[in-house]
């Protein structure tokens, strides 16, 4: 199992206890407002908006807040605004990180992602610099317990995945990313209870760390998902299961 897979789960559990201390809550909220600020606030013609909104209900996020969410986006309530940057960089080992953060002040944030790489061995590249390392798609998750996997196979494929696997607690649906609503929305019809749906990056070559560089490039995840103004982050690294589990326990 790659590395990127495996930390992938890692943080996908993270967010969920994270979610519990409404930690995640604001990333959440984050993503709700800018969605809506670029697309409008109607669910159904606004599938980013519309992913959020699920995601944010899943995280058992109250009404109010996603209602004054998508409001505080579109103008109709007062609210800071925030807008979206990614960052290109590498990490310890020379693994190639790419970073989504939503924020209301770029200069902070540059500052303390550039900081943060510098911390742990790693270093800020150009735009572009990383990029074509990896491959932009939708992942849907659905809890294992809950569905037989040949039948979900099927009913993946019939709706439009690329791809289907089976991880420790969930079935991981790939899609292009401009089907992940589409997908979405021909599984819920049927029946089927979604866990999450997110844009995710797939890379296309990973790099083997091992030792004290991986240690540091955990260390280096860990605190760059801590951000509060950073939403995502991927990286193209492969390490042994044994000591990413021990870093994650």
């Amino acid at each position: 199992m790659s590395g990127h897979s495996k930390w992938a789960n890692i943080r996908f559990r993270k967010e969920r206890q994270d979610a519990k201390k409404g930690k995640i809550f604001t990333k959440l909220i984050k993503e709700i407002t800018i969605a809506a600020r670029m697309g409008g606030g109607d669910i159904e013609s606004n599938p980013r908006l519309r992913t959020a909104v699920q995601n944010a209900r899943a995280a058992n996020m109250p009404q109010k807040n996603i209602e004054n969410a998508i409001k505080k986006g579109t103008g109709e309530l007062p609210g800071v605004v925030y807008e979206e940057v990614t960052f290109e960089g590498y990490g310890p080992g020379g693994v190639a990180l790419y970073i989504i953060a939503q924020t209301d002040n770029r200069n902070r944030t540059v500052s303390e992602v550039r900081h943060l790489l510098s911390k742990y061995g790693g270093n800020l590249g150009e735009n572009g610099s990383v990029s074509w390392v990896f491959d932009k798609k939708g992942l849907i998750r659905i809890p294992k317990a809950n569905y037989d996997e040949e039948e979900l196979m099927m009913l993946a494929i019939e709706a439009g995945a690329d791809d289907f696997q089976v991880e420790d607690e969930y079935y991981e649906i790939y899609t292009k990313f401009e089907d992940l609503y589409k997908v979405r929305k021909e599984l819920e019809e049927k029946g089927i209870q979604i866990e999450n749906a997110d844009m995710t990056m797939i890379p296309q070559n990973t790099v083997n760390v091992e030792g004290k560089q991986a240690e540091q490039l955990l260390k280096l995840l860990d605190a760059l998902e801590d951000n509060d103004d950073v939403q995502k982050v991927f990286a193209n690294f492969d390490m042994d299961e044994k000591v990413m589990e021990s870093f994650s326990n």
